[in-house]
């Protein structure tokens, strides 16, 4: 249906049949002292060719995608085949609407059933559903729903967990009866000592956390367990093509960000949240969840199960507000992992470990040390420098050389004066690490510079 703008006369005659003289009144209900009153400063239309222009100038500012990149902290250089932009870019996905209607969404209601099939046994889990807005609110909804299941009140968040994940279990929670513990860090992993006991709804960790470090989340389960509390982990996708997926580990709840799995950087976003489960938790699942079944004449049929589901209807008595799922970006993932398959994922995981382990053992002669030398981890690595000061001039002297890195954690942290993480991907190449490390020592050997 061709979108045409209403014209005075349309909107006249709208307004008489509700019985108002203007688009003001109906606005009556809100108090005037809150009302804008005045034009929206926006600025004159632009042509197409300005918009394009515009547009360009504003990508230019997303240096991260652009030379080499050390950054993570949620959001990694990963690469992709090109079949993912291909695909997703065809018309019968990327115009299409909510599958409302299985009987005219067939080819989208299979993707999606593909990427929850994909999803759970990537997460080691029995169900997936249909993806999330992105791994931040999927946490915040696994916290909601173990509190529902579990009947309980009390949700412990591991304070290695990104920041922005607990800031985002906060929102959720502060404003209703329940109460967020952070479980402290020790030496680089969480410790929930003392902490879980028979009011604790849910028990969340992140793997690996957000220094990098692994954390024993099959420990976390069983303590989880042992008082009926319901365990969740977060969880680094592209991680699982070398560690045991968290529910084969004994975890209830798998949720994470899927931006590693074929899509861009980006600005941050957008990408898609996933949130995997097993079998017994099926009715308290929140979002969408497709199924597959028979039609009448007995073909293969995909359909949305539970499509009418507590969120539509009972509002503030649901389980979940979110009915939806971010069905475009998560196609990307789940052509992104088709294409890979088991050993793709695999192969991945362990080139981004290698050039992990080898930035290491580089930086390390450049006088950089690990904050946690006695932890293991993935392909993201926390070091230690005397102070912050040190953390930005090295920052500074990588941008400089084109080279984007540095993650300082004392933004979040407090404790933590000096400390930054660092991250490799499959995109690492042995050259970005000889330059790395040269720029390392040229900051941190003065007779080198």
């Amino acid at each position: 249906m061709p979108y045409i703008q209403n014209s005075d006369a349309d909107r006249s005659e709208m307004l008489a049949a509700v019985g108002v003289k203007s688009i003001a009144d109906l606005f009556t209900s809100i108090p005037e002292e809150v009302r804008l009153n005045e034009s929206l400063n926006l600025s004159a239309g632009l042509s197409e060719d300005q918009l394009m222009r515009h547009m360009q100038e504003l990508s230019s500012g997303n240096q991260a995608s652009a030379g080499v990149n050390f950054l993570g902290g949620g959001i990694y250089d990963h690469s992709w085949p090109t079949t993912v932009d291909h695909l997703m870019s065809r018309s019968e996905f990327l115009t299409a609407y909510t599958p409302y209607q299985p009987e005219c969404s067939q080819g989208t209601l299979q993707a999606i059933y593909e990427f929850q099939s994909m999803i759970a046994e990537l997460c080691g889990c029995e169900i997936a559903n249909a993806s999330m807005y992105d791994g931040a609110s999927a946490a915040a909804e696994a916290a909601m729903m173990a509190m529902s299941q579990t009947r309980r009140k009390k949700v412990i968040v591991s304070a290695a967990m990104h920041p922005e994940t607990r800031e985002t279990i906060h929102t959720y929670l502060k404003h209703i009866d329940a109460e967020m513990v952070e479980a402290p860090i020790v030496d680089g992993v969480t410790d929930f000592s003392g902490l879980i006991d028979d009011k604790t709804a849910a028990v969340m960790v992140q793997q690996p956390n957000f220094f990098g470090n692994i954390e024993d989340i099959a420990a976390v389960a069983e303590a989880a367990k042992e008082v009926k509390a319901l365990s969740v982990a977060s969880l680094y996708p592209v991680a699982t093509g070398i560690l045991a997926s968290p529910g084969k580990q004994g975890i209830d709840i798998v949720v994470g960000d899927g931006q590693s799995l074929g899509v861009p950087m980006a600005f941050g976003g957008p990408s898609f949240g996933f949130f995997a489960a097993q079998q017994k938790s099926v009715r308290k699942l929140p979002g969408r969840l497709v199924g597959i079944s028979n039609d009448t004449e007995g073909r293969r049929a995909f359909t949305l199960t539970f499509q009418t589901r507590e969120q539509h209807i009972r509002r503030e008595k649901a389980t979940s507000n979110i009915c939806t799922n971010n069905a475009l970006i998560a196609l990307r993932g789940c052509i992104h992992m088709a294409a890979l398959g088991p050993q793709g994922l695999e192969e991945v995981a362990c080139v981004s470990r290698q050039r992990a382990l080898e930035m290491v053992e580089l930086l390390d002669l450049a006088g950089i040390r690990r904050a946690f030398p006695d932890q293991h981890f993935f392909n993201e690595v926390c070091f230690q420098v005397d102070n912050d000061e040190m953390v930005a001039l090295f920052k500074q002297n990588l941008r400089a050389q084109g080279v984007q890195g540095v993650l300082a954690m004392s933004a979040w942290y407090d404790d933590m004066d000096g400390c930054f993480t660092l991250a490799c991907t499959e995109r690492t190449m042995p050259e970005d690490l000889i330059a790395l490390s040269t720029i390392a020592r040229q900051t941190f050997i003065p007779e080198v510079a």
